[in-house]
């Protein structure tokens, strides 16, 4: 049924995959998927921040967390799924949505914390998503 599963994980913090991952491993294995997992690294902001990082800053973090993606996948995925590694940069759920595009996908997974009143009145990411989405999106809840 799928072709293309986007998984998206927070590699600071586990409640944003532990539940969501394996659903969509799940769901690659039994239609013979490809997963692109997905880690987004916030940018620097304003670009009078932005100049106080030293030159080369965001390259280097993009490396790092690239390296850490690469870890986290062999440590977490079986070599049996196909895996494309993505890091992105940006507001997450604008991120989420342009490599879902860009990646044709027909599927995203993605974890969701039990909602707080704030959720309420800012919306969190997992709801911009869903609302936004082309395709379907599986939210998983921890």
């Amino acid at each position: 049924m799928y072709k293309d599963i986007l998984v998206t994980i927070d590699l600071d913090h586990d409640s944003s995959w532990k539940k969501a991952l394996p659903a969509a491993i799940r769901e690659a294995k039994n239609d013979g998927a490809r997963l692109h997992i997905l880690t987004v690294v916030p940018t620097v902001g304003m670009s009078m921040v932005g100049q106080f990082f030293p030159k080369g800053y965001e390259k280097k973090v993009l490396a790092a967390y690239n390296e850490r993606l690469h870890a986290f996948v062999a440590a977490n995925v079986p070599t049996d799924v196909k895996v494309q590694h993505i890091v992105g940069q940006g507001t997450v759920y604008e991120v989420i949505l342009q490599i879902a595009k860009k990646t044709n996908c027909d599927l995203i997974v993605m974890g969701a914390h039990r909602p707080e009143l704030k959720d309420y009145l800012l919306g969190p990411n997992a709801a911009r998503v869903v609302r936004h989405a082309t395709c379907s999106v599986l939210v998983v809840r921890d």
